[in-house]
């Protein structure tokens, strides 16, 4: 972390714009989940407790265009009425993320009509001392995801009218180049909020320094999706434990029968290839010695225990077995470093939660036997705050994507763009 932050810079008297990451659930206008808002807090009140002139909040809220698409698209199957504006006003306004704030605050937030425009600019030069403002969802505005350069920049600018210093506290959009993540730090002074150096110092040493023995748990559906990670920490960490729809794809791999369960047919070599290089490399691949199949995608479905090599042809696997469970329990205990992204069943459903749920346990009982345990974002934070061990961890990522991409080794354009110390 040689990047700039927040305790590197004086905000008495300055216009402070910050990027967060208020992506939070929205249902009906009701925040689900406001994790992301409160992880958030320590950079705003640290701000605000250094007597800024004002401080002007930026973050999207969902995918407008996509999510209406898709919503849109469901409705006339379904061959139901679909109402936009109604939609767009319970799922992507910023409203009740402005009421729920100021909340958290215990101080008023104003809230903005549209993140750039006329209107906004009039109000954040009418902001008075201290005073703070919330932009509208910044992904009403095409230019903020626009491949073209031009755009981005032409918002960019607007957004950096307002500050004299930009903060970027968003983890969670670190991994996009977009208008108030990246194309705004190349306008102003630009330092990572206290939630982006903590992601950071995490992860990165992780990935560059972990101390030893490092073992890194991979789950999730497909292989695809984790395939950079996995190739990255192979050389890095003492054992890989793979769980997760993606652990067929590997016993196929090996030409072994695996029923109905999840398959990535076009994976099949690759998952050849990652055997042989962790053979090679010597490391320590381990793959579910049982797992718990069902004969149909079903909470409610017949269910067994099987060893690996017994799928029957029309059942399903749906979660690691309790033997699986004893020997990754046993890995991850002896572990001083833990990575873990990816849940090991469909933990969603209740009676293949217990693989996901008794990693997570093991990782809180390592974390109290001295060991550093990070959970990667997504689904896996979805998982141990399910488990109500969220605060038994190291650390919880708040940024599924952007944590995958670091775990891969890749540049996250919102960090690169950030002044180095």
């Amino acid at each position: 972390m040689n990047k700039k932050t927040v305790a590197d810079i004086d905000f008495k008297g300055k216009r402070v714009i910050m990027r967060v990451d208020f992506n939070v659930p929205l249902k009906n206008g009701v925040i689900q989940d406001d994790v992301r808002m409160r992880a958030a807090l320590p950079t705003i009140n640290y701000i605000l407790n250094q007597k800024p002139k004002y401080l002007v909040l930026m973050s999207h809220l969902g995918d407008p265009k996509k999510d209406t698409q898709k919503a849109k698209e469901k409705a006339e199957k379904d061959g139901k009425p679909f109402d936009e504006a109604k939609f767009i006003e319970g799922k992507h306004k910023m409203k009740p993320v402005v009421e729920h704030l100021s909340q958290l605050l215990g101080k008023p937030v104003k809230l903005a009509p549209a993140a750039i425009g006329v209107e906004t600019k009039a109000m954040v030069d009418g902001l008075k001392d201290g005073e703070i403002l919330m932009l509208e969802n910044t992904r009403f505005h095409k230019e903020e995801t626009s491949k073209v350069e031009a755009d981005r920049e032409r918002m960019a600018k607007e957004l950096a009218s307002y500050g004299d210093v930009f903060v970027n506290d968003a983890f969670g959009t670190a991994h996009r180049a977009h208008a108030s993540t990246e194309t705004i730090a190349h306008y102003l002074p630009a330092v990572a909020g206290f939630l982006m150096e903590k992601e950071l110092a995490y992860l990165g040493k992780a990935v560059e320094n972990p101390a030893k023995p490092f073992v890194a748990i991979i789950g999730g559906a497909k292989i695809s999706g984790k395939i950079d990670v996995i190739q990255n920490l192979m050389g890095k960490v003492d054992a890989l434990l793979i769980g997760g729809g993606m652990m067929f794809t590997f016993y196929k791999a090996q030409g072994m029968e695996i029923g109905k369960s999840l398959l990535e047919q076009d994976k099949v070599d690759l998952a050849k290839k990652i055997l042989d290089e962790a053979k090679a490399k010597n490391v320590k691949l381990l793959l579910p010695i049982d797992c718990v199949i069902s004969d149909k995608f079903d909470n409610a479905a017949a269910t067994k225990t099987v060893n690996i090599n017994a799928i029957p042809s029309d059942w399903m696997g749906m979660d690691i077995g309790p033997e699986t469970i004893k020997l990754f329990v046993n890995e991850i205990l002896k572990a001083k470093t833990v990575v873990w992204n990816g849940p090991m069943g469909v933990f969603e459903m209740s009676n293949f939660a217990k693989g996901t749920t008794a990693v997570a346990q093991a990782l809180a009982d390592a974390t109290k036997k001295g060991a550093t345990t990070i959970v990667g974002g997504g689904d896996s934070a979805s998982a141990i705050a399910q488990a109500g061990l969220d605060k038994a961890v190291s650390h919880v990522s708040t940024g599924g994507g952007a944590s995958l991409e670091f775990l891969e080794g890749k540049t996250l354009p919102g960090v690169a763009a950030l002044n180095d110390k």
